[in-house]
């Protein structure tokens, strides 16, 4: 016997995996985990035995309800699965299967479309922090066809534009939790900072890197890795995240002067490997950075600082664009748009099945709200 769990698998910004409605899933988190191992093939590095890709970015999961928070339309947890491990990780957010949940909210009736253009506000309850998305709605209905193209995905599609500015401090309560804009971990200069995800940021010419490496030349530095996790944890610390969080944040982003043309090279860790692309939440952290007077990315920009500026960050797939504004108030950087752009597609509709001794669809009345952490 199996359970038919309702399912739409997405492919959203430079990521894939399913996305669920919440009342489609069991809540107690410790039994969510184990329906989306099942889904997904984990433990398992090909993921033979699910819909994972056998790769970080194509094993994620984006899970979409009815929001109960003031002033947002929808709640979005996100779920990285470990391919080759047991790990479920409910922790960080996902900017990139973001971008599929305005789509979903809409087909699903969570949402009613408000015209050509429809703006969601969105809870993620990963980090407690409000993302607004605009998706194009022609006829008050979703579409997918379009003419913007990301780096890192083949053709083009319909525009989405998501708005990270209230997701400052969301993993630390501050942009800055450390309370500097530049400080040394271990004889490097690093900036430590909150704006969509905790992030440490480091000169690649610190590290005996220039910057621009591939993504398979990086992942086999041993030395490289090791010494950016050193740095990671360090940096963890001074920022106040919780021991058993900082497994996964802060994010180590390494950046050098530009060479094609954008504001500056990076390399985004995840955190024991280069992303093969660069993580949206990521790109937020860094174009903020590069807002901040004194921080470590300001050293290697092309151009001069300024409080608003379209920020071009190129990565090992091409390149990645944010749209940053900000003022100083009282000597603090106060951020007003992180804006970036993604598009997503939906790849089918259907059931996935999992085996009922792992879960028989049926839903506790004791289990936690989809929200809480067991």
């Amino acid at each position: 016997m199996q359970t038919a769990i309702p399912c739409c698998l997405f492919r959203g910004g430079t990521s894939k995996g399913p996305v669920f409605l919440a009342t489609d899933l069991p809540k107690c988190r410790e039994q969510l985990s184990r329906v989306l191992l099942a889904v997904m093939g984990s433990p398992h590095p090909r993921q033979i035995d699910g819909l994972g890709g056998a790769e970080s970015l194509t094993s994620k999961v984006a899970i979409v309800g009815r929001s109960s928070r003031p002033g947002s339309d929808v709640e979005y947890l996100f779920a990285q699965v470990t391919p080759a491990s047991g790990i479920v990780d409910f922790e960080s957010n996902c900017g990139n299967m973001l971008s599929a949940v305005g789509p979903f909210a809409v087909e699903k009736g969570l949402v009613r479309a408000a015209g050509s253009e429809t703006s969601i506000r969105i809870h993620n309850l990963n980090t407690d922090s409000i993302i607004i998305a605009r998706i194009e709605t022609p006829g008050r209905q979703v579409t997918y066809e379009g003419t913007t193209a990301i780096d890192g995905v083949a053709g083009t599609a319909a525009r989405i534009e998501q708005n990270f500015a209230g997701s400052v401090g969301s993993g630390t309560g501050a942009l800055l939790p450390s309370g500097r804009a530049r400080e040394e971990i271990e004889g490097v200069e690093v900036t430590c900072l909150d704006a969509g995800v905790p992030a440490v940021i480091l000169r690649a010419a610190d590290l005996g890197k220039t910057g621009h490496e591939a993504k398979a030349q990086l992942d086999a530095d041993s030395d490289l890795i090791a010494r950016l996790e050193s740095v990671r944890l360090e940096a963890g610390m001074r920022m106040g995240i919780d021991p058993g969080r900082q497994d996964l944040i802060p994010k180590p982003i390494i950046v050098a002067a530009p060479r094609q043309g954008g504001t500056l090279a990076a390399r985004d860790f995840v955190p024991y490997n280069c992303h093969a692309a660069f993580s949206v939440t990521g790109a937020v952290a860094l174009a903020t950075a590069c807002l901040l007077p004194g921080s470590v990315p300001q050293d290697v920009l092309a151009g001069p600082s300024m409080r608003s500026r379209a920020v071009s960050i190129e990565h090992p797939s091409g390149s990645i664009d944010v749209q940053v504004a900000g003022q100083m108030q009282d000597g603090r950087l106060q951020l007003q748009e992180a804006t970036v752009t993604r598009t997503c597609r939906k790849l089918f509709e259907g059931m996935v099945f999992v085996p009922s001794r792992i879960w028989n669809g049926r839903r506790s009345p004791g289990d936690l709200p989809s929200g809480s952490r067991s």
